[in-house]
């Protein structure tokens, strides 16, 4: 990833004590991630974040699409899990767990590259030792039919809502001065309107979605995907 402005990204964090789920690759194939040279001492930062007390999050296993499906948030047609039988989805979620676990790392949320994932790899990731899914749409978590919490990621940048919780998705590997800045600012802007994965766990543990919430999750990707088309 592109290391220097992580730096000044991670510097922010500690000083507003902002706690991040950060999407960690376990074995990245993809070019457009391969920013900055390969670091031998990466997952001694991943250790350090885990052991700051943020989030780590699976961002799938190695972040190569090799499907076009949809999946189930249907935000891009190119997926590499959804689509796929059990048995390759359940291989890579494995060698995704087995990856982290070789280097003392408990992830605790699943990030799915390109939003794309589909119903068998929510019946997977308990198999994984995850019970928690970043994506998705709706007002506020929830606890689906088989005991995962899902935490809503639909928007990705910070702006001002009347209500809800929402996760914001950012991407900072073409990020500018400029970018970071504005950062800064927003985070001091928004930060006492911003939790954690444990503050969500606590709060959200027992609620079902609402009949709003699946209103918004027939909704939204549909005028997400009208801006996208703008």
């Amino acid at each position: 990833m592109n290391w220097s402005v992580w730096h000044q990204i991670a510097e922010i964090l500690t000083e507003t004590g902002v706690i991040p789920i950060l999407a960690v690759v376990p074995d990245n194939k993809d070019p457009h991630l391969a920013v900055d040279s390969d670091r031998p001492d990466f997952w001694d930062h991943v250790r350090g974040w885990a052991a700051r007390g943020w989030t780590v999050g699976m961002h799938g296993y190695q972040h190569h699409y090799v499907t076009s499906d949809p999946g189930i948030v249907r935000l891009n047609p190119f997926s590499e899990f959804a689509g796929l039988p059990l048995d390759r989805q359940r291989a890579k979620l494995q060698a995704a767990k087995g990856i982290f676990d070789r280097e003392g790392v408990t992830p605790r949320v699943w990030i799915a590259p390109a939003h794309s994932f589909d119903a068998v790899t929510v019946s997977l990731l308990r198999e994984a030792g995850i019970g928690i899914i970043s994506d998705g749409f709706g007002l506020y978590p929830s606890v689906d039919r088989r005991g995962i919490l899902w935490i809503p990621q639909q928007i990705w940048r910070f702006r001002p809502l009347p209500f809800g919780v929402f996760t914001v998705c950012i991407h900072h590997n073409g990020w500018t001065r400029a970018d970071v800045a504005a950062l800064r600012l927003q985070l001091a802007q928004y930060r006492r309107q911003m939790t954690s994965v444990d503050e969500i766990e606590r709060m959200y543990a027992g609620r079902s979605a609402s009949l709003l919430d699946g209103l918004s999750s027939a909704l939204l990707p549909q005028l997400c995907r009208w801006k996208r088309s703008l």
